[in-house]
């Protein structure tokens, strides 16, 4: 069975929303504006293109990300591996023809049969909502988490709120950097 990692640029109070500078968020740009870049703090972003084999991503993450990533050096990583779309409404015609193979998955059913094929790690970037939703049905097994030290009050979190029964976690890797920065790798515990 494939590993399933959700990372995530994520505050302190669990907001996900619009790290980059997306527009229409009061707190917009969170990762760059308020805390100090060290690059230390960000290696495990380049682990995660080493290690990956596959990327899955929401419909708004991959339309966010499709338009920009495939030019970008610092995701040349990417341009490779197959990319998985989770959505009802997109169609092959609105899929880039730049970024290497992508197909379209209809269900988090469909997410659950590519685990069982042969390969190595998928990543999913972004995509709080898929996140959500992989969580609440248990596909998710490793969580890469860079906690920024920002309460950011509104915005959409990682996590969903429904009721269910509670999730164990191990901490499997973390480092605290001197910008306030935590790396947290956590797997699931079945």
């Amino acid at each position: 069975m494939r590993t399933l990692i959700s990372t995530a640029f994520i505050s302190l109070d669990g907001v996900v929303e619009a790290p980059g500078g997306e527009p229409g968020y009061r707190n917009s740009g969170w990762t760059f504006k308020d805390v100090e870049f060290l690059p230390e703090a960000f290696d495990i972003k380049g682990r995660e293109q080493e290690e990956a084999t596959a990327m899955l991503l929401g419909r708004t993450s991959y339309q966010a990300f499709s338009p920009v990533w495939p030019d970008m050096a610092d995701f040349a990583g990417y341009r490779a591996m197959p990319k998985y779309v989770v959505s009802t409404t997109l169609a092959d015609d609105d899929l880039v023809t730049n970024w290497g193979e992508t197909t379209i998955l209809r269900s988090l059913d469909e997410v659950a049969a590519l685990k069982e094929t042969e390969g190595g790690p998928i990543i999913v970037h972004g995509s709080a909502t898929l996140s959500q939703g992989l969580s609440d049905a248990g596909l998710i097994d490793r969580y890469h988490l860079l906690v920024f030290p920002l309460l950011l009050g509104a915005g959409k979190r990682l996590f969903s709120a429904s009721d269910k029964d509670a999730q164990k976690l191990k901490l499997v890797e973390h480092e605290a950097y001197a910008n306030g920065l935590q790396k947290n790798v956590f797997d699931v515990v079945r």
